[in-house]
């Protein structure tokens, strides 16, 4: 049964914490910009660093910076203060987050920042705490309280934090134009690295790709057929150019007693889909379960039509597209 109560907690929640946010978004200005030209041109790691739920925020923050293309990774203040400092760099930028910008951890890394020349980005709702003054950049967390009813619990705040994160994060990957393949690099294992796989990654190529010129007779083109066992045959012309293909489902359909005196060119189905070797795995696949006649394998081909390699059906049910 519903509980009406825990429901109206629920939503009152939810609205405090979009409250922080609007309040956060209304208040971006120049020191964003200055921020993101400060961590775009840093040349060594960006150094995020935070004390309780700030750090466990700052370490997700270093995480998707690091995996959008921001080298970039989180050092707990206390082991800063016990050997860790030694992991800063000059060439290298602190991002220290504390909502009331008073936490006692963060001084070492504060006063060594300040020692070294290194650029200090301060995330704080208050730019006249100590991490406030210290900063070089002040970027401001929404000043409006906490959803915890008790107004004590780091909730509004965090989610403030994270978003800000996510803001650098996505703003840095647009100004260095990250793209896919860049983001496949970091990410080669799991959904996300078989989503991103390409064609390119999984075709079969040279002495592999099953293929006869126009003249062939189709006995001959079925022992090639069976010999790189990926169902089908392409025909190309004396130019190379991809002409048509023949597959186990061709052969069903044309089965007559004359069929192996017939040549390749008498019985192809012209024009196939192809794709090209840059599509994503996932897209060849959807070609393959969304063609009418539903095909297995397409052959991967050059802007010339010429073809270059072929991508079956289970070499991307193998490594995870689905």
């Amino acid at each position: 049964m519903t509980n009406i109560k825990d429901i109206n907690s629920a939503k009152h929640t939810v609205e405090k914490e979009i409250e922080a946010l609007k309040m956060m978004e209304d208040n971006f200005d120049d020191s964003l910009t200055q921020a993101l030209d400060l961590l775009q041109n840093t040349k060594g790691r960006v150094i995020v660093t935070g004390m309780g739920k700030s750090g466990h925020i700052g370490r997700k923050i270093a995480a998707t910076l690091a995996s959008t293309g921001t080298p970039s990774f989180f050092v707990h203040p206390g082991e800063a203060s016990h050997g860790d400092l030694g992991m800063l760099t000059d060439e290298d930028t602190v991002i220290a987050i504390s909502n009331g910008g008073e936490s006692k951890e963060l001084s070492d890394i504060l006063v060594y920042s300040k020692r070294f020349g290194i650029p200090l980005i301060a995330i704080t709702k208050n730019p006249q705490s100590s991490l406030g003054k210290a900063g070089d950049i002040v970027l401001r967390l929404p000043d409006d309280g906490e959803a915890c009813p008790l107004g004590l619990a780091p909730t509004s705040s965090t989610t403030a934090t994270l978003v800000l994160g996510d803001v650098l994060a996505i703003a840095l990957m647009e100004r260095k134009g990250f793209s896919k393949t860049d983001y496949k690099q970091r990410h080669p294992g799991g959904k996300l690295g078989a989503i991103l796989q390409k064609v390119s990654d999984l075709m079969h190529t040279g002495d592999d790709i099953p293929l006869v010129s126009e003249d062939t007779m189709l006995q001959d083109a079925l022992v090639v057929m069976t010999a790189k066992m990926l169902g089908c045959v392409g025909v190309v012309d004396d130019k190379g150019v991809l002409k048509g293909i023949i597959t186990d489902g061709d052969l069903r359909r044309w089965l007559s007693a004359d069929l192996l005196q017939k040549k390749v060119s008498d019985v192809m189905t012209k024009n196939p889909k192809t794709v090209g070797p840059d599509v994503l795995a996932a897209e060849a696949l959807n070609i393959m379960n969304n063609t009418g006649k539903g095909i297995t394998q397409l052959f991967v081909v050059q802007d010339d039509n010429k073809p270059i390699g072929i991508i079956h059906i289970h070499d991307c049910l193998r490594v995870g597209v689905a």
